[in-house]
């Protein structure tokens, strides 16, 4: 099965060293020793959204490499829906036995308990964390022949017109960012919601809409390819290959850092010893030169830290984004 253009790595010239540390790494992986019978049959990864997007990106970026750590088969699933909620109950919802995990991000994990009247499950109390893979902002984004070059020419010409932004979805940490765009820019948008960032990418890139607000990791490619051109980054700092990008606290928005992190979740009741040899499997995977090259090459930072410390960051983000939904009023039925 084909998939969008956001797999292929960002820098043409940078293909031939990836695939030089991947041959190195895999050459030099030993497959981890079995936590009692585990793991004996095939590994699953979910993604609660859609192919063509950040969640799919860093989904793959570990599947593609599991099976030599584990020695037993990773299946990359995406079932998307309702920023990401249809998804991440439907792992919630099946066996704890460590054979399926949810690939997840800040968005479904921290945003939505507070913005949707009901998800279906409950973060804390029906997930178990496993690693966090990165840390990066969301960019503002448009098409490579829009007029638009800065923030203040998007804030000119939304007081001339309305314009419409795009994100991956209602209740997204997209779409919570463009509220929050709205309030402190002081400007009117009109949100157009998709069901991931594959076929909002293709409109913005058609003219169906006038910008986009979505990870790194699901414009990065098209960035490297000029396809889109990217206004700002919504870190306190610049990073990566976005390092030519301003941050919108360097155009005037002081209220607007914030940043992104997808994850590594099974549900709860899942064995503590399989959840600890997932743990090695996974920061193994996510250590290797060529996968932390290709996080770092779509705007992160890696992390692979505890599953303690993606608990503690997880708790952290429901609190201060409860707050932000609050205070920006926003809600999805």
């Amino acid at each position: 099965m084909r998939h969008a253009p956001v797999f292929r790595t960002p820098i043409r010239r940078a293909a031939c060293l990836v695939a030089g540390l991947a041959c190195a790494w895999m050459a030099q992986a030993q497959v981890l020793p079995k936590s009692g019978d585990f793991p004996s049959q095939p590994i699953r990864l979910v993604s609660p959204f859609p192919p063509g997007g950040g969640n799919d990106y860093h989904m793959r970026l570990v599947s593609n490499e599991l099976a030599a750590v584990t020695g037993q088969p990773a299946v990359a699933e995406n079932k998307g829906g309702a920023g990401g909620n249809i998804g991440a109950k439907y792992v919630a919802d099946g066996k704890a036995d460590g054979y399926t995990v949810l690939v997840s991000q800040v968005s479904t994990m921290a945003v939505n308990p507070s913005l949707y009247r009901t998800t279906g499950f409950d973060p804390l109390k029906n997930f178990v964390p496993v690693t966090q893979i990165n840390a990066a902002p969301l960019a503002i984004v448009v098409a490579a022949n829009s007029p638009l070059k800065t923030i203040d020419d998007l804030r000119r010409q939304a007081h001339a017109e309305r314009l419409t932004y795009a994100t991956p979805g209602n209740g997204t940490l997209s779409h919570l960012l463009g509220v929050v765009l709205e309030k402190d820019a002081g400007i009117a948008l009109t949100h157009v919601p998709y069901r991931g960032a594959g076929p909002a990418l293709a409109d913005l890139m058609g003219g169906q809409v006038a910008i986009m607000i979505t990870s790194t990791s699901s414009v990065a490619g098209h960035i490297q390819q000029g396809m889109v051109r990217a206004l700002a980054v919504t870190s306190p700092r610049r990073v990566g290959i976005f390092k030519n990008v301003p941050t919108l606290e360097e155009q005037g928005m002081k209220n607007m850092n914030y940043e992104d992190w997808y994850g590594f979740f099974v549900p709860a009741g899942t064995p503590p010893e399989r959840v600890a040899y997932l743990h090695g499997a996974i920061t193994k995977v996510l250590k290797s030169p060529a996968v932390e090259k290709k996080i770092q090459d779509a705007g992160g930072e890696l992390v692979a830290g505890t599953s303690e410390a993606l608990a503690a960051q997880l708790r952290r983000d429901i609190e201060r984004w409860s707050r932000v939904v609050k205070l920006s009023g926003a809600s999805v039925d």
